[in-house]
């Protein structure tokens, strides 16, 4: 049985920005925390409880010391919250989110209807929200909830980083029919168009996809829905134990993809059971 491995499957650069910085931090600090998961990897996590890195998912649950700010990034008044109780900061906020959460900002104080494509319970997007502190903001998942945007003279469109190019695009065609001046900054992360490009090419050319991340990462499970488009025989795991060898009957050909919070070890352990069910 031939195995085709994306290229790109695993870490993206943010996320193993974030993760250093939480195992160095864990290493220096005493006594730290992260305010929410670091990244959407229930394992990494596990790992980093081991270190002593203990999850808080409110601010005034955390002890003194030291919090991680996660990759995903915080509001501004959780930010906020954390400053004025001058905790140690040990700030992992991908520079892409970053980046985002400042045109939102930007958008917003210069009066535009701010548009932000994505999941609107994401931590990200809850982040994005806040810094828009000065104007509107409204959440569209989809081309269909677009149609149902108000008409604006000015509208300011960012997108989370994890979505596809092809749903901002479609929700921009929507928003040019119902402003007179649209602004657009394409916040998708580079990472995010390559996993998703090369998940399709491979689901193309296979009898089955695999696809391993955290079932809570929203740019795996966009992988997931990717790949089923196209290779109805598509599976989402977190683990090698969640791969059933059963899959494999009749299958010549096998695709792996990882999403953009997935530890190469559990890319490894994943390859090593499909071929042992390959036997």
């Amino acid at each position: 049985m031939k195995i085709i491995l994306a290229q790109s499957a695993g870490f993206c650069f943010g996320v193993k920005r974030a993760t250093q910085m939480a195992f160095e931090a864990a290493e220096h600090y005493h006594q730290i925390c992260s305010l929410g998961p670091i990244i959407h990897s229930p394992q990494l996590v596990g790992k980093l409880e081991e270190k002593g890195v203990e999850v808080i998912h409110e601010v005034e649950d955390i002890p003194e010391g030291a919090v991680i700010i996660r990759s995903h990034g915080v509001t501004s008044s959780e930010l906020d919250h954390i400053l004025a109780r001058e905790l140690h900061i040990v700030d992992a906020t991908c520079p892409f989110v970053k980046k985002a959460q400042e045109y939102a900002a930007m958008l917003s104080r210069e009066g535009y209807l701010l548009v932000l494509v994505g999941e609107e319970e994401h931590p990200e997007v809850q982040g994005i929200i806040s810094y828009a502190r000065d104007g509107d903001v409204l959440v569209v998942a989809d081309r269909l909830a677009a149609e149902s945007l108000p008409r604006r003279r000015r509208i300011g469109i960012v997108a989370q980083t994890t979505q596809s190019f092809d749903n901002l695009r479609q929700i921009v065609d929507v928003c040019l029919s119902k402003s007179s001046e649209l602004r657009v900054f394409n916040t998708i992360c580079d990472a995010t168009s390559v996993r998703q490009n090369e998940a399709r090419s491979i689901a193309k050319e296979v009898d089955l996809m695999l696809i391993i991340g955290g079932f809570n990462s929203a740019n795996t499970s966009r992988l997931a829905s990717i790949c089923r488009d196209i290779q109805p025989r598509s599976h989402h795991v977190e683990t090698a134990e969640q791969v059933d060898p059963v899959w494999f009957e009749d299958v010549r050909t096998v695709g792996i993809t990882a999403g953009a919070s997935t530890p190469r070890w559990l890319i490894d352990e994943v390859l090593e059971k499909v071929r042992k069910s390959a036997k």
